[in-house]
This record gives structure tokens, C-alpha cells and sequence, in this order.
């Protein structure tokens, strides 16, 4: 579904990415783990043309993406959601979400209503809080309006950045057990995540990203139990 291939990017001097290539398959989670600075949020920026890239190119369903500006991407398919959720927090939680439709303007009235309930069931404490503002939930409960706002627009591929941080560990588990019933729903989902274990657990496969570079690669649980994954990322 999606192919990056020698992608090259550069802050001034500053090598963010230097020829990473990876690939996501449909229906597939992947995530690209690192340390800070290691590439990961530049990575989805640069797929969602959000910065500019010096060299390399993306495929996403067969088509080249590569120079495609940000909003026809997002209506060929692709969700990205930022790192700092990034709600809007004077809109009402049921606003908010229906903004996560305009990306897709061929969602008809009973869709978006269809896909109103699917983000009910899928996130009940939403649907209580449907004419809340945005910005008084708790951090958890911003990061699942955000992903939901993203589901609103019914993409093919959802780019989740972060999802767990600053959230409590039991908020975590919980964002965690979100994403895989997203998938089960018929997403794919390419997930940039600090936490490793909990990314690597759910993951059909997995990148290490460092210093810009790809330098390992393989399935969710042989990541896990790599020796060199386990001292550099999972505190083992």
C-alpha cells in the first residue's frame, strides 16, 4: 500500500534522513521505533509532504506521491495524526470529529453518520462527551478524539505519531487495544511510537530508525527479542 524508497532529508546541515526505504503492506501494523532525533516524525512529515524532501520517493497505492501536495493526499486515502494530538480544543468533541470529514468529500450524509456510530462504539467515553469542548477531556481521552477525528474521514492508512505520550500506562495500554481493533476494522496503520515494547507487541513488523538510517528490520516479535533492541530500547 505504501512504499518509501531512499528518502533523503535535510534540516540546513542537518542530515534528518539519509536513504531510509521501508514498506507497508494493506491491513498490516508497522512501526518505525528510534530514540529522539532519530528520524521517526520526519519520516511521516515527509510522506504526508509536509516538509521537503532531498531525494528518494513515495508510492502509495501505486501511484507516486512523491511531489503530491498534503491535502490531495489526504483525499487519496492517508490519515496522519500528529504528535500533540493537535484537537481543536474550543470545538465540542461531536465538532471535531465531523472536521475529520472534510478530508474526504465523498462521504455522503449517511455515512458520516455510519462512521459517527462505528467512533461511538469504538470509543464510548467520546460518545458521553460528545458535546464537551475538546480541550477539557484529559490527555487520553484527546489522543482518542484525534485518532477518531482521523477515522472520520474512512482513510485506507492511518499515520499515528506518538499516540502514547504524556498518557499514564493504563491510558497507554488502553490506546494500545484501540489500535488493534482499528485494524481489525480494516486499517492499515504505520505507527511511530517511543514506546517500543508496546509498538513491537502489537506490530506485524517493525524498522529501527537511528540517526537517520534504517538499521534493522523484521517482524514485531523478532525486534523484541533482538539483543540489540532489547539494551537500546527496551531497558533489558
Amino acid at each position: 500500500m505504501l512504499t518509501v524508497e531512499n528518502l533523503v532529508v535535510n534540516y540546513g546541515y542537518i542530515n534528518a534522513l539519509r536513504g531510509i526505504s521501508f514498506e507497508v503492506r494493506q491491513g498490516e501494523i508497522i512501526t518505525l521505533i528510534g530514540a529522539n532525533g532519530a528520524g521517526k516524525t520526519t519520516t511521516l512529515m515527509s510522506i504526508s509532504n509536509l516538509i521537503k524532501k532531498e531525494s528518494g520517493s513515495i508510492t502509495f497505492k501505486d501511484q507516486d506521491i512523491t511531489k503530491t501536495p498534503s491535502h490531495k493526499i489526504v483525499k487519496m486515502g492517508m490519515c496522519h495524526v500528529p504528535e500533540g494530538r493537535k484537537i481543536f480544543p474550543e470545538l465540542t468533541v461531536y465538532e471535531n470529529m465531523i472536521a475529520g470529514t472534510f478530508g474526504n468529500k465523498a462521504l455522503s450524509k449517511d455515512r458520516i453518520n455510519g462512521l459517527l456510530e462505528e467512533q461511538f462504539q469504538l470509543f464510548p467515553r467520546l460518545k458521553e462527551r460528545r458535546n464537551q469542548a475538546g480541550g477539557t477531556l484529559s490527555g487520553g481521552e484527546q489522543q482518542m478524539l484525534a485518532i477518531s477525528r482521523g477515522l472520520m474521514m474512512d482513510p485506507d492508512i492511518m499515520m499515528l505519531d506518538e499516540p502514547s505520550l504524556g498518557l499514564a500506562p493504563i491510558v497507554v495500554e488502553e490506546i494500545f487495544e484501540l489500535i488493534l481493533k482499528i485494524r481489525g476494522n480494516g486499517k492499515t496503520i504505520l505507527l511511530i511510537e517511543q514506546n517500543a515494547s508496546m509498538a513491537l507487541s502489537i506490530a506485524d513488523r517493525g524498522y529501527v530508525l537511528e540517526n537517520g538510517l534504517v538499521t534493522l528490520a523484521g517482524s514485531g516479535q523478532e525486534l523484541l527479542r533482538n539483543e540489540n533492541v532489547k539494551k537500546a530500547y527496551l531497558g533489558a
